[in-house]
């Protein structure tokens, strides 16, 4: 690992007391949390959590991952930047089973999350997840509710609430400043499917041999079938691991539109889509097209089609003023305007959204592993982004308008 990419951010975090009685190690302020990464591959929470070690007070370890190499790679790193050798293992249950271990941080294929925080829960641990938390109606609401019975802390990883850009956004609309919100779009284009290019050639020109993976942890509850490379490297452009864009890239927008707008969950959905440019052995869709109708009033649009880089956007648009947030990158200035008001009250010329500083997504999980406070991206907000692309996963394939049932928490054509 490049030391320079563990310098990518500096971050400050305070110490807080934890309370005997909330924290189950009963660990003072100045104690190191001791967490355990769980998938140590391409989305690289094992360097943030390397970058944080000492901000936040933790000690890495131990980490699980099902390819040896990237096991063996994960344990190297953190033990050249620590100074320890952490726990290695290819098996989830045997980091649940150390009672050393005050949380996990989640980073598997999406079809193993709900399965592993529901485990993790009953285990005692605080646990850090990676997004989308669910793929069915039926694991969510198992998840919701065993996490909502216990004490535990949990996080989602929906990092764009902590962009400063997203604090500002938020309390601009709480303002008015929008005036009332009639509807938000995002495209997100790109030239090849992320399961093809993710990661980049340092991931793909290492193929992964049987004797190298534990094939059956990696499966967890899916169908038996022998090693297969492409499905296990490549597992984002499955269904039976990862549902495709709508139920993945749209995961963060939605997300961002739950927590800007404070909206809660679409009452119905439609979508469209298919594979129009890379067609091979993946089968899920290059291309989508999703419209969510919400109880608050507005309308939300999301697509992705691959096969070009062009025409990113993503905008909030108000009967006062429009939100331009770029490509939602954290790095770019978003900007309010009264382009396309009519009102008497439009705002006048441009203005830049005022960020507001937020600690790192990640830190605020630790933070609030000692304090015992709410994270920024708690259950709820799981539940609620879970249920929205998996509505508009079912719209997709069957080609139905699809409703959310509050009463009964599930979905169904309407």
């Amino acid at each position: 690992m490049d030391h320079r990419d563990l310098s990518r951010r500096r971050f400050v975090a305070g110490s807080l007391a934890v309370s005997a009685a909330s924290y189950s190690r009963a660990a003072g302020a100045n104690d190191r949390l001791r967490v355990a990464n769980i998938g140590c591959g391409r989305r690289g929470l094992l360097k943030e959590l390397i970058e944080l070690k000492d901000s936040a007070g933790i000690e890495i370890a131990a980490v699980c991952d099902t390819w040896r190499q990237k096991r063996e790679k994960a344990a190297a790193d953190v033990k050249e930047f620590t100074g320890k050798d952490p726990f290695q293992t290819a098996r989830f249950h045997d980091v649940l089973a150390r009672s050393d271990i005050d949380a996990v941080v989640i980073a598997t294929p999406d079809h193993l999350h709900c399965a592993m925080l529901i485990d993790a829960i009953k285990a005692g641990k605080d646990v850090y997840v990676e997004k989308p938390l669910a793929m069915t109606m039926r694991e969510l609401v198992r998840a919701y509710d065993t996490v909502k019975r216990s004490d535990r802390i949990v996080q989602m990883g929906t990092q764009m609430r902590s962009y400063p850009n997203s604090g500002g956004a938020k309390k601009l609309i709480a303002a008015g400043d929008l005036g009332k919100i009639l509807k938000v779009e995002q495209v997100r284009n790109g030239y090849s499917p992320y399961w093809m290019s993710y990661g980049g050639g340092a991931f793909f020109n290492e193929k992964p041999a049987a004797a190298d993976v534990d094939w059956k942890a990696f499966l967890g509850d899916r169908k038996d079938r022998p090693f297969d490379a492409a499905q296990y490297q490549g597992w984002y452009g499955f269904r039976d691991f990862s549902r495709g864009p709508h139920a993945n890239l749209m995961v963060h927008f939605i997300d961002l539109v739950h927590y800007v707008t404070g909206a809660s969950i679409p009452k119905r959905v439609v979508a469209m889509g298919g594979t129009y440019r890379w067609k091979n052995e993946f089968d899920n869709p290059d291309s989508v097209e999703v419209a969510l109708d919400y109880p608050e009033d507005f309308m939300v649009r999301y697509c992705t089609f691959f096969g070009t880089g062009a025409g990113n956007y993503a905008k909030w648009f108000g009967t006062r003023a429009t939100l331009d947030a770029k490509s939602l990158s954290e790095s770019q200035k978003w900007i309010v305007s009264g382009e396309g008001s009519g009102e008497p009250d439009r705002v006048k010329g441009e203005v830049e959204v005022s960020p507001v500083e937020t600690p790192h997504h990640l830190q605020n999980f630790l933070d609030c592993v000692r304090s015992r406070r709410q994270p920024i991206a708690p259950i709820e907000a799981g539940y609620a982004h879970s249920v929205a692309v998996i509505m508009a996963d079912e719209a997709l394939t069957t080609g139905r308008r699809i409703i959310y049932d509050s009463a009964r928490r599930d979905i169904q054509p309407g």
